[in-house]
């Protein structure tokens, strides 16, 4: 895995040992960081179920200024870890959190902070959406920016919801077995 553009343009990444995590192809970052271009600079960026980071680091990569990565795997955040070592990204610009994403982003809403400006959500393809869908649904003026955009990343044979609650589903972009699925605020 490599950092496609900006200012970590390709530096490789540390790819996860395990065949249990699915990173992001290169080609669907492309897709969704091309999509996500006027939105990036100086944006907040939430990666639910990071992985590798790749997502995030790309993020920050192209003028995100702070990224938070949520994993629920102890190794996995590690690695997170040792990508942005690599990198040398400043701390100040990142924290990465062990932690199962609905768990973390109930913790959020109970808090206060700034929303995100975009939400990567990109679980292992079986998993069930509908509780991080419907959380975002029901506190998405505490979890997203007035024009923040939550992008899930799922199997494109898995229909998602086209609303629910204070989102609704504005953009699906498929590309081989993969879609990201774009909800903006009501």
């Amino acid at each position: 895995m490599r950092i496609i553009a900006g200012q970590y343009r390709g530096r490789v990444l540390k790819s996860p040992p395990s065949m249990q995590i699915r990173p992001t192809s290169d080609r669907l970052r492309e897709t969704l960081f091309n999509v996500l271009a006027p939105r990036l600079v100086d944006a907040r960026f939430l990666d639910l179920c990071a992985g590798s980071g790749a997502c995030g680091i790309e993020a920050l990569s192209r003028g995100a200024s702070f990224v938070t990565f949520v994993d629920r795997s102890r190794k996995t955040c590690g690695l997170i870890e040792t990508n942005l070592d690599l990198l040398g990204v400043p701390e100040d610009q990142t924290e990465v959190v062990l932690s199962e994403a609905a768990d973390y982003l109930r913790r959020a809403v109970a808090r206060e902070f700034a929303p995100y400006d975009i939400a990567y959500f990109d679980p292992p393809y079986a998993t069930d959406y509908l509780p991080v869908l419907e959380l975002f649904g029901q506190h998405a003026d505490a979890l997203l920016a007035p024009d923040g955009v939550l992008v899930i990343e799922h199997h494109h044979k898995n229909a998602l919801r086209d609303a629910t609650g204070q989102i609704r589903r504005w953009r699906i972009l498929k590309q081989g077995d993969s879609a990201l699925s774009f909800y903006e605020r009501n």
